[in-house]
C-alpha cells in the first residue's frame, strides 16, 4: 500500500509546492509596489513643499517695503503656499507607512533639486548664454547627479516590509541592537551638547550632528506612528495601544528640539552650508537608525546594499554641488577702516570696546584741554593708546588732535 500511496501523495504535494512557489513572486511584486507608492509619495511631498516655500518667499519679497509687518496674511499667494506646504508634509508623512525608512529619508534631495530649478527659472537677472552656463554649471551637474542618485535609491532600496503593529514596534523597541544604538547615541549627544553649551564650540558640524541625532529618532517615531495609523485604517485598530502615544510624544518632542537647533545654526552659518552638511549627516544617521530599529537591510544581498550606498553617495555629491553654487551673503565692511588711522584701536578686535570709557566726563572723542577756558568748562582729555611698534614696556604719548604745527 505504501507503493500505491506514494504516487498519490506526490500528486497531492505537487499543487501545494506550485502554489508555494507562485506566492513568493506575488509577495515580492507587492512589496516593490509598496516601495514605489512610498517613493512617489515622498517625491511628490518634497516637490510640493519646495513650491510652497518658494511661493511664501515670493510673497514676503513682494511686501518687503510694506509698513505692516503682517501684510502677507492678506495675500492669496502666502495662503496658497501654506496649503501646499501642509499637503506636501502630509505626502511625506504618509510615505513612511508604505516604504522602508532607509528608502524614504534620502529622497529629501528632491526638495533641494526642486528649489534649485525654481530659483533658476524665476531668476530676475539676465545673462548671456555662455555666462548663464558658466554661472550655473555646478547646479546643472548637481541636479543630474541627484536625479541619478534618486533613481539608484528607488531601484536598489531595501525591500523589508512588516505591519507596524503595537506588538512589532514593542519588540523592536526592546531589542538589544536598538538599545545599544540608543545608548551610543545618548552618549554622543550629551558630549556634543556639553561642548556646544559649556565650551562654546559653535562649529556647524557639532550643531548639525545634534540635529541629525534628534532627526534619526524623529523619523523612527514618524514611521511607527504613520504605520500604526495605516494598519488602523485597514481594519486592525492600533490607536488604543500605549506605544502609539509614546511614539507620538517622542516624535513631537524631537521635532521641536530639532527645529530649535536648526534655528540656532541658521543664525550663525549660511543656509547653503546647512542644507548640504545637514542633508548628509541627517540622512546617514536616519539610515543607521532605520537599519538598527526596523532591520531594513535584513536579508538583502551585498550587491543591492552596495548599489544603495552608491546612490546615497551620488545624491550627497549632487546636493553638495547645488548648494555650493549659491551666492553667499557679503558681510558689512565700514567705508573707512579704523586700522588706517594711527592710534585708533581695531574695531574688529574681540574683547576691545570701540568707544572710549568716558568715566563720567561730558567730553566725546579725542579732545584736548584748552588753557584759555576755565577748567570747569573744558572737556577732559581722552588719551588714545597707540599701537606699540617698538620695544615692550615703552609707552607712547597720547595722540593730540587739536594741536598741529605748520610743519606737520
Amino acid at each position: 500500500m505504501e507503493g500505491g500511496n506514494s504516487p498519490s501523495l506526490q500528486l497531492q504535494q505537487l499543487p501545494l509546492a506550485t502554489a508555494a512557489v507562485s506566492v513568493q513572486p506575488h509577495t515580492d511584486s507587492f512589496s516593490y509596489k509598496e516601495n514605489l507608492i512610498g517613493a512617489l509619495l515622498a517625491i511628490f511631498g518634497h516637490l510640493v513643499s519646495s513650491i510652497a516655500l518658494n511661493l511664501q518667499k515670493y510673497s514676503h519679497i513682494r511686501l518687503a517695503g510694506s509698513k505692516d509687518p503682517r501684510a502677507y496674511f492678506r495675500t492669496k499667494t502666502w495662503w496658497s503656499g501654506l496649503l501646499l506646504l501642509v499637503l506636501g508634509e502630509l505626502g511625506v508623512f504618509s510615505s513612511y507607512a508604505f516604504a522602508p525608512l532607509s528608502l524614504i529619508v534620502p529622497l529629501s534631495a528632491v526638495s533641494v533639486v526642486a528649489s534649485a530649478i525654481i530659483g533658476i527659472i524665476f531668476i530676475k537677472e539676465k545673462w548671456k548664454p555662455k555666462e548663464f552656463l558658466r554661472r550655473y554649471v555646478l547646479s546643472f551637474v548637481g541636479c543630474g547627479l541627484a536625479v541619478v542618485g534618486t533613481y539608484l535609491l528607488v531601484t536598489f532600496g531595501p525591500n523589508s516590509h512588516e505591519k507596524m503593529t503595537a506588538e512589532n514596534i514593542t519588540r523592536h523597541l526592546v531589542s538589544w541592537p536598538f538599545l545599544l544604538y540608543v545608548l551610543v547615541e545618548i552618549i554622543v549627544f550629551c558630549l556634543l551638547l556639553y561642548f556646544y553649551k559649556e565650551r562654546n564650540a559653535n562649529y556647524i558640524v557639532i550643531i548639525l550632528l545634534l540635529v541629525a541625532l534628534l532627526g534619526s529618532m524623529t523619523v523612527v517615531t514618524v514611521k511607527a506612528v504613520a504605520g500604526m495609523m495605516l494598519v488602523s485604517i485597514q481594519g486592525t485598530l492600533q490607536l488604543d495601544s500605549p506605544i502609539f502615544y509614546i511614539m507620538l510624544v517622542c516624535m513631537i518632542a524631537t521635532a521641536i528640539y530639532q527645529a530649535t537647533f536648526l534655528a540656532q545654526a541658521s543664525q550663525l552659518y549660511d543656509s547653503a552650508q546647512i542644507s548640504s552638511i545637514g542633508y548628509i549627516l541627517s540622512t546617514t544617521a536616519a539610515i543607521s537608525a532605520g537599519a538598527t530599529f526596523y532591520l531594513d537591510f535584513m536579508g538583502e544581498d551585498v550587491l543591492h546594499i552596495c548599489m544603495f550606498a552608491l546612490g546615497c553617495l551620488i545624491a550627497f555629491l549632487g546636493v553638495f554641488l547645488i548648494t555650493r553654487n549659491r551666492k553667499k551673503p557679503v558681510p558689512f565692511e565700514p567705508y573707512i577702516s579704523m586700522d588706517a588711522m594711527p592710534g585708533m584701536q581695531n574695531m574688529h578686535d574681540k574683547g576691545i570696546a570701540v568707544q572710549p570709557d568716558l568715566k563720567a566726563s561730558f567730553s566725546y572723542g579725542a579732545l584736548e584741554n584748552n588753557d584759555s577756558m576755565p577748567e570747569i568748562y573744558t572737556p577732559a582729555t581722552l588719551p588714545i593708546v597707540q599701537e606699540q611698534h617698538g620695544s615692550k614696556g615703552v609707552s607712547a604719548p597720547p595722540y593730540r588732535v587739536l594741536e598741529h604745527s605748520k610743519k606737520e
